[in-house]
């Protein structure tokens, strides 16, 4: 179950970014408030998560994926740039936590 909710709070996380920026620096109430209500959903989640998945591999794959997902939606929700640099960026993200997932099966 600790993976699902890792699952939800990566998913709540990156609609909490891209609310944000809908949210036009803040200035925009109904993206605001789901931006708000996005990151608490997230962080809590993600507490839940911890419960049973060790902190350093929970956060690598929150923050990981998190940052691979919303530059996606970046590229495809508001037309952002993907230059060869963004791609092996999140290549290595990837990798990095395919590895401590490796580390944590075998540690």
């Amino acid at each position: 179950m600790s993976w699902i909710y890792l699952l939800f709070a990566i998913i709540t996380e990156v609609c909490g970014t891209t609310c944000m920026k809908l949210s036009y620096g803040l200035t925009k109430a109904l993206p605001t408030g789901g931006m708000v209500v996005c990151y608490l959903l997230s962080i809590g989640l993600l507490a839940l998560a911890l419960k049973a998945i060790d902190v350093s591999v929970a956060y690598a794959i929150w923050s990981g994926l998190g940052t691979a997902l919303i530059t996606v939606v970046g590229v495809i929700l508001f037309r952002e740039s993907m230059p060869i640099q963004k791609v092996v960026g999140i290549f290595f993200v990837i990798t990095g936590i395919v590895l401590l997932n490796l580390a944590q099966r075998t540690g």
